[in-house]
């Protein structure tokens, strides 16, 4: 790492993380297909 103590910006990534995280658990429930493509088109679950 280069910053170490650059908490508040690690705070932030992963405060964007888990958002992205629950974003998807409800599109993985709602509509599954576009889950799908979603996962594909940003190289996620490899």
């Amino acid at each position: 790492k280069e910053h170490k103590k650059d908490h508040g910006s690690r705070r932030g990534l992963l405060k964007m993380v888990g958002q992205r995280r629950r974003l998807l658990d409800y599109l993985k429930k709602r509509r599954t297909q576009r889950y799908q493509e979603v996962i594909k088109d940003l190289g996620l679950r490899r």
